[in-house]
């Protein structure tokens, strides 16, 4: 497959099909664009070419099997064949956090050989995954160096069979659950270039969303994400450490945050108070900034405790349960939602996971439910006789329960008949982890409802 695309209509690859990379791909085909999708997992290609997709996403699947039958979107078991076939290259593939908090930048620098290998004309070679400031520059360096030595191997000269490439960064902002609407009706999108033609071709392909594009030098484009997500877990601790302290005076963090969210200059957003942040993203993103600073000498003490309140959010959950039951051992305990938020299946760093161990190895048995993310968590967690059991709905997960916790703020919990979930426990006991149900609905149908950041008793909100 050769690379003979029209400049003006350029074949796009999207290397690298996991929560990023396929909602990219589909995107880019939903706008009109001829798009090739590689993956160096063949279980994963041979299933999306199927027609099914590797995980949930809201609107996802129908996505697939539309631009499958249109064809602008079609699979490619080699990557090198995509990239041959493409003239714009996006680089989608993970970038996994090593032990000392820094990205492990394999995956990245795989492809950047892999293109070298590929190069039969000109390519835009384009970053998508979240990687460290000045690793565009790594991508120039790593391609120019292996394309030398390729063609030195094939015995060509070094200046026969040599094209020319461009590097960009172009980061995601996708949140998980919301994807789509994120590529549809982004906020903005973030193109960091060195040439005027990669310009050209990433404004063209983003023009149809009609979106402020802001153009910026490629270190700046890679730091954008890191800071944007590292403020947002700022915003999320924040509120946090503000809940702990409206339960010390009486407060209720809900008004609070509903106070301090309608200032313009802060925001309502990323103001919910409950266990925590998981996912992906936010703690993966934190630790490698701090460590991209710290290499650097730069200060960053503020995301050290934007991490330290993270990781006491289930301790000091898992001991508002011991002191609403007193003692653990023994009880069952129903648990409402464990994907680390509502419309994934996505289970990477979910408080939910993290409270559910500890309650086992405290000795309590646990019901799970969640709408979504039973099969992956059943790979981590095996069902268990003595201690753990997966239910096939909200309310087979409360029974016999002596409590309740909500740890995932999926709606469909907002819609069980809580009177009847009630009934089938042996105490009424309802710990929402997310603030998420009505209190006064709970204390109506019977329960003892607790939540977090605020006073509640069975008769009424204090």
């Amino acid at each position: 497959m050769e690379n003979s695309g029209n400049p003006a209509r350029p074949v796009i690859s999207v290397l690298g099909l996991g929560h990023v990379g396929l909602p990219t791909a589909l995107g880019f085909a939903e706008m009109g664009w001829e798009v090739i999708g590689a993956d160096d997992d063949a279980g994963k290609v041979a299933l999306i070419k199927s027609g099914k997709s590797p995980f949930f996403e809201p609107g996802l699947q129908p996505l697939l099997t539309k631009h499958l039958e249109t064809g602008r979107f079609r699979l490619s078991e080699s990557v090198g064949e995509a990239i041959r076939a493409s003239q714009v290259v996006f680089v989608c593939v993970s970038t996994p956090q090593k032990e000392d908090g820094s990205a492990d930048l394999s995956q990245v620098e795989a492809v950047a050989r892999n293109i070298a290998q590929n190069l039969n004309g000109y390519k835009l070679v384009v970053s998508k995954s979240t990687v460290p400031a000045i690793t565009g520059q790594w991508i120039r360096r790593t391609i120019s160096r292996f394309a030398e030595s390729y063609r030195r191997a094939a015995g060509a000269s070094s200046k026969n069979g040599s094209f020319e490439f461009d590097v960009a960064s172009n980061p995601e902002f996708l949140q998980e659950g919301k994807a789509l609407e994120n590529i549809f009706q982004p906020d903005r999108v973030v193109i960091g270039v060195e040439t005027d033609q990669a310009r050209r071709i990433l404004e063209t392909i983003y023009q149809p969303l009609k979106c402020p594009i802001v153009v910026v030098r490629i270190s700046t484009a890679e730091l954008v994400k890191h800071a944007a997500n590292a403020f947002l877990a700022t915003k999320i601790s924040f509120v946090n450490m503000v809940a702990d302290l409206c339960e010390a005076v009486g407060a209720d963090v809900g008004e609070v945050a509903k106070g301090l969210g309608l200032d313009p200059r802060i925001g309502r957003q990323f103001l919910q108070a409950g266990i925590g942040f998981g996912g992906s993203c936010f703690p993966k993103d934190l630790r490698a900034l701090i460590y991209m600073a710290e290499e650097h000498g730069v200060d960053c003490g503020i995301l050290r405790e934007v991490v330290r309140v993270n990781l006491r959010r289930t301790r000091l959950f898992v001991k508002k349960i011991q002191k609403a039951l007193w003692v653990l051992r023994g009880k069952t305990i129903g648990i409402w939602g464990l994907a680390f938020k509502p419309d994934t299946d996505d289970i990477r760093e979910a408080p939910s996971l993290k409270i559910v161990k500890e309650l086992l190895g405290e000795g309590a048995c646990v019901r799970l439910y969640d709408p979504k993310a039973m099969a992956n968590v059943q790979r981590v967690l095996p069902e268990s006789a003595a201690q753990v059991t997966y239910c096939q709905s909200a309310e087979e997960a409360a029974r016999g329960a002596a409590a309740l916790l909500l740890l995932t703020e999926w709606k469909e919990f907002r819609d069980v008949d809580l009177a009847s979930v009630r009934s089938a426990m042996d105490v009424p006991l309802l710990i929402d982890g997310r603030n998420f149900l009505d209190p006064h609905a709970a204390i109506a149908a019977g329960f003892e409802y607790h939540c977090v950041g605020c006073a509640v008793a069975t008769d009424g909100i204090k």
